[in-house]
Formats: C-alpha cells, sequence, structure tokens
C-alpha cells in the first residue's frame, strides 16, 4: 500500500503531492526499474509505451503514453538519471489534457528493516492543460499510486528470483513471408474493427481512438478448447514505421500482462511481417484455466501455444490480403515461400 508523505508547495503551480511505499527488495533493483523506462510497459500497469528518443548517458528524453483517467494521453518527457543520489529528476515538456504540466521525482532509499523506501513526488501546473485544479491533481494521484504499487509488486518478484526474470514471464515471435506490397498488410492489421468473422478466433471487436493511431480495443473471443473471454488492449499504430505496438489492459485469464508489436518489412519482393508477444502469467489462474496439478512450465508451453497459432493465423490472414489484391490487379505474383515460426 502506498502510502501519502507531506504535500509540496511550488510557486505558481498547483500544490504537489507525494507518495510513498516500502519494498523488501534491494534499493539498486528496485532504482534499476524505476530508472529504465522502456520496460514500464512490461512491469507498470498505467504505462502503455514508450519510445527513446535521446540518451547521454544522465539526460534522456522519450516520447510517454500511459493510461490517465480512462483515456490513453501521450507526451513528451525530459529525465535526469542520478543513481549514486538514488534519484531520477522528470518534467514533461507540454501539458496532457488529463494533468496539464506534470514535473517531480523518484527517490530511492534505504527504509527500515532491511526495506526500501520509494518516494514520488509530483507537481501538476494545470494552467493550458484545459483542466480544474482538483481534477488534475485527483488523475495524477491515481496515476502515482498505481505506478508505486506495480513498482513494489514487480520488485518483489525480481527480488524472488534473485534478480533474474521471473520463470512466470516469456517472450516469442513469429513471422510470414508476404508476396504482396507491406502497406496492404499493416493495412489489415490496422483494420482490427473489420477482423469479426474474418479472423477466426475474433467474435466481436469494438474500437475506440484517442487520438489519430492510438486505438482502445475490446475483443470478445475465444482460443480452440478455452473459455470465451474479453480482453481490452491499446493499440499504438506508426504506420509510416510499418510497426503497430499493443499492450493488453485486462489480458486473458492466465495471464497478468500482455504486451507486443506488429511489424512489417518491406523489401525489393514483398514484406516480412512479423508479431512479437512479451507475456506475464498470473499464477493463480494456471490451476483455474489449465486443470489442478498444472505449473509454470505447462502453463508458458499453453500460452507460447495460443498466442502464437493465434498471431500466425492474423499473419496469413494479412497474407492472403495483400497477395489476393496483387492477383485481382493482374500483377502475377512471386512464389509463396510459406510461412515461417520464429521459435
Amino acid at each position: 500500500m502506498t502510502t501519502p508523505v507531506a504535500p509540496l508547495v511550488r510557486p505558481g503551480r498547483v500544490r504537489g503531492t507525494g507518495h510513498e511505499v516500502l519494498i523488501p527488495a534491494p534499493a539498486d533493483l528496485v532504482y534499476g526499474l524505476v530508472a529504465d523506462a522502456t520496460r514500464w510497459p512490461s512491469l507498470l500497469g498505467p504505462s502503455v509505451h514508450v519510445e527513446p528518443l535521446d540518451f547521454d548517458g544522465r539526460t534522456e528524453r522519450l516520447r510517454m503514453w500511459a493510461l490517465v483517467g480512462g483515456r490513453v494521453h501521450g507526451w513528451y518527457s525530459r529525465r535526469v538519471l542520478s543513481p549514486a543520489a538514488g534519484r531520477v529528476d522528470f518534467r514533461q515538456e507540454s501539458p496532457t489534457p488529463a494533468a496539464g504540466v506534470v514535473s517531480g521525482s523518484w527517490t530511492v532509499e534505504p527504509g527500515p528493516s532491511a526495506l526500501t523506501r520509494l518516494t514520488l513526488a509530483l507537481d501538476v501546473a494545470a494552467d493550458g492543460g484545459g483542466v480544474g485544479t482538483e481534477t488534475a491533481r485527483g488523475a495524477v494521484d491515481d496515476f502515482a499510486r498505481a505506478m508505486l504499487e506495480d513498482v513494489r509488486r514487480a520488485a518483489v518478484d525480481r527480488s524472488a528470483t534473485g534478480g533474474v526474470s521471473s520463470p512466470l514471464s516469456l517472450s516469442f515471435e513469429d513471422s510470414v513471408r508476404v508476396n504482396g506490397p507491406a502497406e496492404l498488410v499493416l493495412d489489415f492489421l490496422y483494420r482490427v474493427g473489420d477482423w469479426p468473422g474474418v479472423v477466426p478466433h475474433v467474435e466481436a471487436v469494438r474500437v475506440v481512438e484517442d487520438a489519430p493511431g492510438v486505438q482502445r480495443v475490446s475483443v470478445d473471443g475465444s482460443t480452440p478448447g478455452g473459455p470465451r473471454h474479453t480482453s481490452e488492449s491499446v493499440r499504438m499504430c506508426f504506420p509510416h514505421a510499418g510497426r503497430i505496438v499493443f499492450k493488453q489492459t485486462v489480458p486473458s485469464p492466465l495471464l497478468r500482462s500482455c504486451r507486443g508489436e506488429w511489424s512489417v518489412v518491406p523489401d525489393e519482393r514483398g514484406a516480412t511481417v512479423v508479431v512479437r508477444h512479451g507475456a506475464v502469467l498470473d499464477e493463480r489462474g494456471v490451476g483455474r484455466v489449465l486443470g489442478e496439478g498444472a505449473g509454470p512450465r505447462e502453463a508458458r508451453a499453453h500460452v507460447r501455444a495460443v498466442l502464437g497459432d493465434a498471431g500466425v493465423a492474423t499473419m496469413n490472414l494479412a497474407k492472403r490480403h495483400a497477395e489476393s489484391a496483387v492477383r485481382m490487379l493482374g500483377v502475377r505474383p512471386l512464389p509463396s515461400q510459406g510461412a515461417d515460426r520464429a521459435r
């Protein structure tokens, strides 16, 4: 549980807030989780995607997206890393509709009884953000509490395995060769609202775009031999780079988290489409979904097979979409090279 600390006051700004949590994990491990923002989408619930832009060894500039107040918001952030002091200072470069401009610091320091104290101090400047003071502060406080709790949980999990990745985590990729235009492959992957009735494991889809290329997607579906379920995800679409990054915000019953990326790489003969997955198992759901006696090993194999099969099936449909368009235009396609699965 996070604990509020004394309010902070900055001239010309909304009264700041601070929260702290005590974590039964080494300080250097906690600091590493805070300092490496590119890993946040895999570890922290509100974080959706982080794109590193510049880094000189101490100061970095990031493009970040997160769920704040039920919507996806994006901003540019500058951070100064001070590992010797156990501190990371940050400031947004522009306001967001949810909270205006946010600045603050993460501080990692030894706590009582071999615990580590993690403090997140925040200032919110609502000017220019189009929101009121209390609305801004409430949204940011909720975000801060969720981030601190997720850092605590990630640090405890990592500490329990000696600082290495948990056996509940897995990552993998699959690829398919397409003898057609990369643009048509990406078009199929982007139009997720058209998947019901086309993609076998998808029964219904609801799509909301918070901004162009930023999709919140709810999917009703099922897997072979598995229960019907609804998953919710955020998709960040970068068409000029041939990428769609996704993160499940309400994952399937067996998973604590799941994120990944579709990428389409063109060449002179067509394109290669790749899907990458990174997932963390929900240990409590293993027995419930796979039956008594199942453990992480069986769950990892099951998730690998299910996500892999669904991803390859979707890529093969994108392949058919692109190659069919080539045939309709009267262009003779190159000999098919089939589908590759990168284990």
